[in-house]
């Protein structure tokens, strides 16, 4: 089951256990929490085997969306993945920041910067990966939670780029201590970049705003960029 699954259960178990208390001085059917279970329960099912999720993402990315500073942070977060692949020469096939927007470009998901990254997807069929590729991708991965860090403080979001680390390390043999020091160096890594080149990364967050196409973004990175990284 995935984890947008998980938590809209978790939201349902909260939701019941707050009528069965509530219930009878708001005068709640105590017909009503079981209708409600039944059908959440139902499509929590039914998206799992037959959407792969992608009914959850939807709904969890709708109600999110609501707050401008969720809005903000996605844009913020998309543009350190943006920013770093640009300056690292991994091509950009595209960019969505929502689920629905991807869903619309056939692309299932949470939305994000989406890459062409056949020969990263090559070396791990075959067990083995290049360090530059690696130190690449993992920087780019990282790149999102650095820059949410850098202009807020801290990061809410980066869980799947977590994920794809960890998932990598493990293919490549790696424990999971040599995991957290990866992270923190991967993170190091892209937090420079992001202030090296932070007069393109503002620039870039205007753009995707916008939602400007990918090759305006890249050229307003190349228009601000700074002389050091090119």
């Amino acid at each position: 089951m995935s984890k947008t699954s998980l938590n809209l259960i978790a939201i349902l178990v909260f939701a019941m256990t707050f009528s069965v208390l509530l219930g009878p001085w708001l005068q709640i059917s105590p017909y009503l929490p079981a209708i409600a279970t039944a059908i959440v329960l139902g499509f929590t099912t039914l998206d799992t085997f037959t959407w792969q999720g992608q009914g959850g993402n939807l709904i969890i990315d709708w109600l999110a969306s609501t707050s401008p500073e969720y809005r903000a942070r996605i844009v913020r977060h998309e543009a350190g993945h943006f920013l770093v692949a640009t300056l690292l020469e991994i091509p950009i096939s595209g960019y969505s920041l929502s689920a629905w927007s991807a869903l619309q470009e056939g692309h299932p998901g949470r939305g994000g910067v989406r890459f062409t990254d056949r020969e990263l997807a090559s070396q791990l069929q075959k067990g083995i990966l290049s360090s530059q590729l690696f130190h690449r991708y993992g920087t780019i991965w990282m790149a999102g939670i650095a820059a949410e860090v850098l202009v807020y403080g801290n990061a809410s979001g980066g869980a799947e780029d977590r994920e794809k680390l960890g998932i990598t390390l493990t293919q490549l043999g790696n424990s999971g201590l040599n995991y957290a020091q990866q992270e923190r160096y991967f993170i190091l890594q892209a937090r420079t970049l992001l202030q090296s080149n932070w007069a393109a990364y503002e620039a870039l967050v205007t753009a995707m705003e916008k939602r400007e196409s990918v090759a305006v973004c890249q050229q307003i990175i190349q228009q601000h960029q700074s002389p050091s990284s090119g």
